[in-house]
């Protein structure tokens, strides 16, 4: 299909002065000359035959054909620098977008070590409260991510499994002497760490304990993260994932009240689009947490499918 559209010069220059509402300040930014930024005004009017602006004593006002022209303009230089940014080649950065909690309990000590492993590699983690995990390639800074999820992803996307999620109750360590019984359970407050009050209502259904606990009432919580320190301060107990408390559980700063953990029906995945540039490098953090993920050992507990 042939488009007959108007450089794109010109379409920068209208959009940097629209955006600084001055010939000068667009020149500037552009690094040309004033003349020449109004030479590309004249040339969009000519090409739509209407005026762009209006000088209103010194101030440059849009006129309404250019208000209207002006937001899908900026939206198409937006897209324009997307893309090019999804090409272009840094050898030394990964972008990566991970789940809060996953990022305090188990990311962030793995990925110092990959960055003493990898010296050439840096990563920038941004963690995110995710009230379902995605992440949006095309329009998110990101060129990998570890998400929670039950497996079904873009065909696009390299998808590594990393681990399965577990549920299990947490609570103050010296509260997890022994096993607790129903009775105690159904005295104690639940932490809620999500407002659906999911994670518990699958951990006592899957326990053919939801008839018998109620899930009204308890503090309830944004992340997981704020779950467990709430429990571990002794105001309650709450859901925590098996392998995100396993290092505090065996350094006896999390006490594992009723040791049977159920499956979420979810698992953790690390994700990155296969146009993706720098692929070897997405696949050595691949590579590394793999392996972290084989090192794991996990309290001594009944796992339940």
């Amino acid at each position: 299909m042939s488009r007959r559209l108007p450089p794109l010069y010109a379409l920068r220059a209208f959009e940097a002065a629209a955006r600084h509402a001055s010939f000068t300040r667009a020149a500037e930014e552009l690094a040309i000359t004033q003349s020449a930024v109004s030479r590309h005004i004249r040339t969009l009017e000519e090409h739509f035959s209407c005026r762009l602006f209006e000088r209103q004593g010194r101030n440059l006002q849009l006129t309404e054909p250019a208000r209207m022209l002006l937001p899908g303009l900026r939206d198409g230089f937006d897209a324009l620098e997307r893309a090019c940014t999804t090409l272009r080649v840094d050898d030394a950065t990964l972008r990566l977008k991970a789940p809060s909690t996953l990022t305090m309990r188990w990311l962030l000590s793995r990925l110092s070590r990959f960055r003493y492993l990898n010296p050439d590699v840096e990563v920038q983690l941004t963690s995110a409260w995710m009230d379902v995990d995605k992440v949006d390639f095309q329009h998110e800074p990101f060129d990998c991510a570890v998400l929670l999820s039950d497996g079904h992803f873009n065909q696009d996307w390299e998808v590594t499994l990393l681990f399965s999620e577990w549920l299990i109750p947490v609570c103050e360590p010296s509260q997890a002497v022994e096993p607790w019984s129903l009775e105690r359970l159904q005295q104690t407050e639940l932490l809620h760490p999500t407002p659906d009050r999911r994670d518990w209502r699958k951990w006592l259904q899957r326990m053919e304990l939801g008839d018998q606990v109620s899930l009204k009432g308890g503090q309830v919580f944004d992340t997981l993260e704020l779950g467990i320190v709430a429990a571990t301060r002794g105001y309650g107990v709450s859901i925590g994932d098996l392998v995100m408390v396993a290092e505090d559980v065996a350094l006896g700063r999390i006490g594992l009240p009723w040791p049977t953990a159920v499956a979420s029906g979810e698992s953790y995945y690390l994700v990155w689009p296969r146009a993706r540039s720098g692929q070897d490098r997405l696949r050595r953090l691949r590579d590394f947490l793999q392996a972290e993920v084989t090192s794991l050992v996990l309290p001594a507990v009944e796992l339940l499918g």
